[in-house]
């Protein structure tokens, strides 16, 4: 009994691994499109934006979403400093 491949079993593998390698560079080339990447952005923004606004409304957090509460926080969070800057700002030319 040989535990040597045969080479119809080695041809098999060369196909599926130049199968699997075509996949990744395609994944790949998806994930690293600078409009892919453009439209995630716009699309996180968005999200973030509704997400904030459900939460000064009432909504809360998005619990099931740890990543969209996030930048529910961040947003506030810069909202929140650009605020303030302005206010110090005005405060300094008013002195």
């Amino acid at each position: 009994m040989s535990t040597e491949p045969t080479q119809a079993e080695l041809e098999a593998e060369i196909v599926r691994t130049r199968a699997e390698l075509a996949s990744t560079i395609d994944e790949l080339t998806t994930r690293l499109d600078p409009r892919t990447q453009a439209a995630n952005v716009a699309h996180q923004t968005k999200q973030a934006a509704a997400d904030t606004g459900s939460f000064f409304t009432g909504g809360g957090l998005p619990e099931h979403d740890p990543t969209r509460a996030r930048n529910v926080k961040i947003l506030v969070t810069g909202t929140v400093a650009t605020i303030a800057l302005v206010v110090a700002a005005i405060l300094r030319k008013r002195s």
